[in-house]
């Protein structure tokens, strides 16, 4: 299978899934990114159209973590539910931007959910 036509596959099912999955003040959404290297998240005001809340493997604390494997997930996981539970936050609409829900996304939304988030 080419490259081009996974990139289209993956943004076909993100835009299936964004039609159902919108964030508020109450209950942002938690987007999750990977790449070969990183992981990131975000929690997202759509209504507003503002990051409340970001983390990823790319700061200082994860010099020790290589590659965006499921130990960079857990850490992002768990660094993101921190920084939102100290917004105010406690419930959130997961959105896994079209990436399938095992292995380092489901690594990150476990993490997320032992803090104290809610989804």
């Amino acid at each position: 299978m080419s490259v081009e036509l996974k990139k289209a596959r993956k943004i076909r099912r993100h835009r299936r899934l964004r039609n159902r999955v919108s964030g508020t003040a109450q209950r942002p959404r938690l987007s999750v990114f990977k790449s070969n290297l990183y992981m990131y998240a975000q929690l997202i005001n759509d209504i507003d159209g503002k990051t409340i809340a970001s983390a990823s493997n790319l700061e200082k604390e994860f010099v020790k973590i290589k590659g965006a494997g499921i130990a960079a997930a857990e850490a992002v996981g768990t660094l993101v539910a921190e920084r939102a539970i100290e917004k105010g936050v406690k419930e959130v609409v997961f959105d896994r931007s079209g990436y399938q829900y095992h292995g380092c996304v489901k690594a990150l939304a476990d993490a997320a959910r032992k803090v104290g988030l809610k989804f």
